[in-house]
């Protein structure tokens, strides 16, 4: 017995010292996590902070100085490209290498080998859709120019020289919690980053919806519901705009090809909020007599943030704005002479193509009248806990085939099955070279020659100079292709369905210095319907354009501050359209006393979607259950997967065609009308708003029903953002929803010494236990903006040091 009693006691401090440095499920080894010495305790940071720093770096070739303002922004100043972002490199890392490591292994399908098996199948789906295939490609662009070549090595070796000097101490708390480690950075993570980037502002895939919806209804009902050209818009370029160029040979669509058979797979629709704002007004009507450029980003907000504010000063560079954390150089920003920013231009550069194998071994496919061979990329994925699994893709001359089955993911959900994926993603490519080039730029001429560098993802490029020159260019690379072409799935078979070459970068879309004195994009149609290519058939609802250039057409004497306070305009030009001719429709007679003052409070309601509100959470629901009433008989049908008609169309038949067919429910024996339908769901609204926050009052209010808030990048509970009490909406210049907004706001006055300011919803530090983590995120919510210094010199009076680390060579 004393002999049990003694193996029992040796075995359980065993088994307790095992479980507490083992990791079990979500939970990391308990006693290396509560280490004070080396777990989370560490990751605490004071605001005190060395003033001074050396550093002994192996990699650099001279000295560089780094300033760290109050901000934690880094200022660096270096002697020469190769130590400029070798320097940008290592800072990035010291304040984001987890959200680089994360971001980079989500977009290679790597997140198995730190999370387990749960991840698999979002592994495969990355592999399937060629992020890693297109991201060797991109790769392959880079390395062959010896200046993009020497920018991603340098920024490389800083990542990596950061990377080994970390002990387990210092390591980002994400790695104690999921309990494991960085690996060496490589270039190739750098172009993931950008495939990522490209795949974020796809804006999800609609043919497989419209392939179902002309099978079901013809052609003329959905030419009719899903228009080539919006009922109302206010394009990019101006209308009347003059194409100074002969356009290349328009290719000729292949007869018609319909015969793709609806299978019960729900798609994802286009994402409205994935946009941005950018405007530029010239010096005609600015006080200063220069232009101001103003950018706001709209992207799914995180913390860590999306942006890192970063200035690179060498011989030949003075530039500051936002980086990428993980790729080099400045991607929006300004320097002594020109500033720049972006939108997505939401192209049509994602195609899938209808397959005809010979048989189900898939080695062969039908294309242009003779049996193809196919290849194979094998992808293998390593698994935390479990057997490397090899997942075989089959690749056409398209791309890669994404399915075959179709697993339980939601990001698959877009995905036909036995389709071949051709993306613009998936090209050689160089990138970094456009912003090389944008960083140094002095005139219109270097904007212009930037662009010509630049592929995917398609964005409005809007561009100021001290030269009094104001630009936007709708620009990326943009297939040749016949109008509608990739509207619907295409015939795989027929080589006519190709993309026939690429749009001359010297004819994308541009306007430069027009008489209106401005240029502004909020992700609108990119031309009127003169504009002899095709780039897409649907962009985003228009009321932000219109409601920027409205304001922008009638402003003067404009300075930094009247565009601080337009970038936080929630003025919504969705309600001022169809309140006019719903609000009579409403039968005041049959409504019960919460509902009469839900009523009365639209009626005053002066269309400004602000925090304290109460109007924009009625008419938001409303508007929601009103969509959803008109077309969700005929579209949300379980065996044909569709998707609705936009927003533009259904306004124009709700204010211009009320007797319209498709306001009556056909599953009902009774015919419906527009009243009808808006009385049922004024009532939802007003009922489901009053069982979620009680009587009609204050807890009605914008910012509580919208609950816009900033969340971790991997969900982790605990480090995201409270709930911000802020308006905004996706249809307002404010385009603010629940987690998905302004990502980094900037208004640059150019002039003999430009004037940045900016702000994003966060912090310079990835550490949640740093103060530099979301310290910026008040002012980002109160619409207000941080001064960005450009600095000249390491000793400029103008900006508060925090700390200075110097970097010389070990």
């Amino acid at each position: 017995m004393n002999k049990i009693k003694a193996l029992i006691c040796l075995i359980i401090p065993i088994l307790l010292i095992y479980c507490f440095n083992t990791k079990f499920g979500d939970l990391p080894p308990i006693i290396r996590f509560l280490d004070p010495f080396k777990g989370f305790w560490q990751n605490a940071e004071s605001m005190r902070v060395s003033p001074r720093q050396k550093l002994l770096l192996k990699h650099t070739t001279a000295d560089v100085d780094i300033i760290f303002d109050d901000r934690m922004i880094p200022h660096i100043f270096a002697q020469n490209e190769h130590d400029l972002y070798y320097a940008q490199g290592y800072v990035t890392a010291m304040h984001r290498l987890w959200q680089m490591d994360f971001q980079t292994r989500y977009a290679a399908g790597r997140l198995s080998e730190v999370v387990g098996k749960k991840a698999i199948e979002l592994d495969r789906y990355q592999r399937r859709m060629g992020m890693v295939y297109g991201a060797e490609n991109s790769l392959k662009g880079m390395m062959e120019d010896p200046v993009s070549k020497k920018m991603l090595l340098a920024y490389t070796e800083g990542i990596n020289d950061f990377i080994h000097n970390l002990s387990q101490k210092d390591l980002p708390i994400e790695y104690k919690i999921l309990d494991f480690k960085p690996e060496d950075w490589t270039p190739l993570k750098c172009a993931l980053l950008l495939k990522q980037m490209s795949a974020v502002l796809a804006m999800g895939s609609d043919e497989f919806y419209m392939t179902n919806i002309l099978n079901k209804f013809g052609p003329e009902v959905t030419a009719n519901l899903f228009p080539d050209y919006p009922h109302k818009e206010d394009p990019i370029i101006p209308e009347g705009t003059k194409w100074d160029f002969k356009p290349l040979p328009v290719p000729l669509p292949p007869g018609s090809f319909n015969q793709m058979s609806s299978s019960n797979i729900n798609t994802t629709r286009r994402v409205e909020g994935i946009g941005s704002n950018n405007w530029a007004v010239s010096g005609e009507k600015t006080v200063s007599g220069k232009p101001i450029l103003a950018n706001d980003p709209h992207l799914n907000l995180t913390l860590p943030s999306i942006w890192y504010q970063i200035q690179l000063h060498a011989p030949g560079i003075n530039v500051y704005g936002v980086s990428l954390p993980g790729s080099p150089s400045v991607i929006i920003g300004f320097n002594q002479k020109i500033a720049w920013g972006v939108t997505n231009v939401a192209a049509d550069v994602l195609d899938y193509y209808q397959i005809k194998f010979k048989d189900d071994t898939h080695q062969q496919y039908w294309y242009d009248n003779a049996w193809k061979n196919t290849n194979k990329r094998l992808e293998q994925i390593k698994i935390r806990g479990e057997k490397t699994t090899t997942d075989t893709v089959i690749y056409t001359h398209h791309g890669p085939v994404v399915y075959f089955q179709k697993p339980a993911l939601s990001l698959a959900k877009p995905v036909p099955v036995g389709n071949a994926l051709r993306w613009i993603a998936h090209e050689r490519s160089n990138d970094l070279m456009t912003f090389y080039h944008l960083n140094r730029g002095k005139n219109y001429d270097d904007y212009r020659k930037a662009l010509t560098y630049y592929t995917a993802p398609a964005q409005n490029f809007i561009f100021a100079s001290a030269d009094n020159d104001i630009a936007i260019t709708a620009n990326g690379k943009f297939p040749l292709k016949y109008k509608n072409q990739g509207k619907f799935i295409l015939d795989g078979t027929d080589p006519k369905n190709d993309w026939q070459g690429w749009i001359p970068a010297a004819q994308n879309p541009t306007v430069k210095n027009p008489e209106r004195h401005f240029v502004s994009s909020a992700n609108q149609s990119s031309t009127d319907p003169s504009y002899p290519y095709y780039i897409n058939w649907e962009f985003s609802p228009y009321e932000r354009g219109k409601r920027i250039n409205d304001k922008l057409a009638t402003m003067e004497n404009i300075t930094a501050d009247s565009m601080r306070i337009m970038q936080s305009d929630s003025y919504g030009i969705f309600p001022e359209h169809v309140l006019p001719t719903l609000l009579p429709l409403v039968n005041r007679a049959e409504l019960n006393a919460t509902q009469k003052e839900a009523l009365i409070t639209i009626h005053k309601w002066n269309r400004f979607y602000d925090a304290k509100e109460i109007a924009p959470g009625i008419f938001d629901l409303w508007m929601f259950k009103l969509n959803k009433l008109i077309w969700d008989d005929e579209f949300e049908v379980a065996e044909v997967p569709m998707r609705h008609p936009s927003r533009d169309r259904t306004v124009q038949m709700i204010t211009k065609e009320p007797n319209a067919p498709w306001f009556d429910n056909v599953n009902t024996p009774e015919k419906e009308s527009l009243k009808d339908l808006v009385n049922q769901s004024f009532k939802y609204a007003c009922d489901s708003l009053e069982r979620k926050y009680g009587v009609i009052g204050k807890n009605w209010a914008w910012a509580n029903v919208k609950h816009s808030h900033v969340p971790h990048l991997a969900a982790i509970p605990g480090f995201g953002s409270k709930t911000l009490m802020i308006g905004g909406s996706k249809s307002t210049i404010n385009a603010l929803s629940e987690s998905n907004g302004p990502s980094w706001r900037m208004v640059v006055e150019l002039g003999d010494t430009p004037k940045g300011h900016g702000v994003f919803p966060g912090g310079q530090s990835g550490n949640p236990g740093s103060p530099f983590y979301d310290n910026m995120i008040s002012t980002w919510a109160e619409g207000k903006l941080y001064d960005l210094y450009l600095m000249h010199n390491t000793d400029d009076p103008a900006v508060k040091a925090l700390k200075r680390l110097k970097i010389s060579k070990k």
